[in-house]
């Protein structure tokens, strides 16, 4: 090998090691650092999939890992509630609440928006795949500022990949009918929140009522 072809296999290297480290360069906490939020106020989730119920199935799972990573959740169902009561009957118009009512009536520190972009099970020959897909966004109440954002998909599919076809056929005709009678999606959502709010990548940073609290993702 000559010098010349050496020298462009190192450059190469080199770029490719530097556009290696831009993709894994870790998520920006300066704006949650400077308002970090002791309570969450989450709302109920816009729904862009064609399942009705995805709204309220996700919008019940989220409480848990919030408050598993030290943040006060004010008790959804308890919110809904009062919004609806208080002429927001949709997801929608509940969004569009001036932050500055939420601290000054809720006392929230911050508000939880999400969008819940894919809901629901699809149906294939063989296959049954439920799938679930969430962005969220942090909002600070007081200054407006953003300061946390993720989305994730997660999945379970029921094709068992045997290569016997008419089994294949009768297992997923089983999971229609049983899909029809329980949520699985609901279950997937569990799963998306892992993936969103998991601390150990981009996720949300631990709350003031963790151990961890003051930690970051890394």
């Amino acid at each position: 090998m000559t010098h010349s072809a050496s020298w462009r296999l190192a450059a190469m290297a080199l770029l490719l090691a530097l556009g290696g480290c831009a993709t894994q360069q870790g998520y920006d906490y300066s704006s949650y650092r400077a308002h970090p939020p002791r309570s969450i106020l989450v709302l109920p989730p816009l729904n862009e999939s064609t399942a009705v119920e995805g709204t309220y199935s996700y919008l019940s799972t989220v409480t848990q890992p919030l408050a598993e990573l030290g943040y006060y959740v004010f008790p959804v169902a308890v919110i809904d509630q009062y919004l609806k009561a208080n002429g927001m009957p949709t997801a929608g118009e509940m969004q569009q609440i001036p932050l500055a009512k939420v601290a000054e009536i809720i006392g929230a520190d911050a508000v939880l928006y999400l969008d819940l972009k894919q809901y629901g099970s699809k149906f294939q020959l063989i296959s049954s795949n439920a799938v679930v897909t969430v962005a969220a966004k942090l909002v600070d109440t007081r200054s407006a500022t953003l300061l946390w954002e993720g989305s994730a998909t997660a999945q379970n599919s029921s094709n068992s990949g045997g290569g016997n076809f008419l089994a294949e056929l009768i297992v997923a005709a089983i999971a229609q009918v049983a899909s029809s009678k329980m949520d699985v999606s609901h279950g997937v959502c569990r799963l998306a929140n892992a993936q969103l709010f998991n601390p150990e990548s981009r996720g949300l940073p631990y709350g003031p009522y963790h151990p961890k609290y003051g930690q970051f993702p890394r």
